[in-house]
C-alpha cells in the first residue's frame, strides 16, 4: 500500500512540475494545483497510513490515527483552492490585457505547419504587392495566421 501511495504522490508531483514548465498560463496554474495535491497526499502521508482508526484518542481505542496530519490536508485544500482562484484571477486578467495566455506575453512563432496551410500562392501574391501601399483597409489582403496586421 506504501508504495503505490507514494508512486501515486511520485505521479501527480511529475504531471504538476511538467505543466508549470508549459509556456502558457492555464496549464501552469493546473500545474500549480496539481503539485499542491501532491504536497497534501504527502503530508497525509507523514501521518502513516491507517484505514480503520480513530482520529480522536478514545479511552478503549488502543491504537488510533493521528489527527494533526489530516488537519494539515484540510487547510492546504483550503488555501490551494483560495490560490487556484486568485492565480486563475491573475491570468484572465493577463489574457484580457494582453491578448495572450502566453507567459511572458508573447506569442511563439507561427509553427511551419500553419505556414504551410496558408499556402506558397498565397504568399507569392502577398509578396508581389509588398511595395504598393493599398489605397484603404477594405483593400488590404488578410495577414496570415499568427502575425499582426
Amino acid at each position: 500500500m506504501e508504495a503505490f501511495f507514494s508512486g501515486t504522490i511520485g505521479v501527480v508531483a511529475a504531471c504538476g512540475l511538467y505543466l508549470v514548465l508549459r509556456a502558457r498560463t492555464f496549464t501552469v496554474i493546473l500545474g500549480l494545483t496539481l503539485l499542491t495535491y501532491a504536497v497534501s497526499l504527502f503530508l497525509l502521508a507523514m501521518g502513516r497510513l491507517s484505514t480503520g482508526m480513530p482520529a480522536i484518542i478514545s479511552k478503549d481505542a488502543t491504537r488510533y490515527a493521528d489527527p494533526l496530519p489530516q488537519a494539515l490536508v484540510l487547510t492546504a485544500i483550503v488555501i490551494g483552492f483560495a490560490m487556484t482562484a486568485f492565480a486563475m484571477v491573475l491570468a484572465l486578467r493577463s489574457l484580457a490585457l494582453r491578448g495572450s495566455d502566453h507567459v511572458d506575453g508573447r506569442e511563439p512563432e507561427v509553427p511551419m505547419k500553419e505556414k504551410l496551410e496558408y499556402g506558397p500562392d498565397r504568399q507569392a501574391a502577398d509578396t508581389a504587392h509588398a511595395d504598393e501601399e493599398p489605397a484603404s483597409a477594405d483593400e488590404r489582403p488578410p495577414s496570415p495566421p499568427g502575425t499582426l496586421p
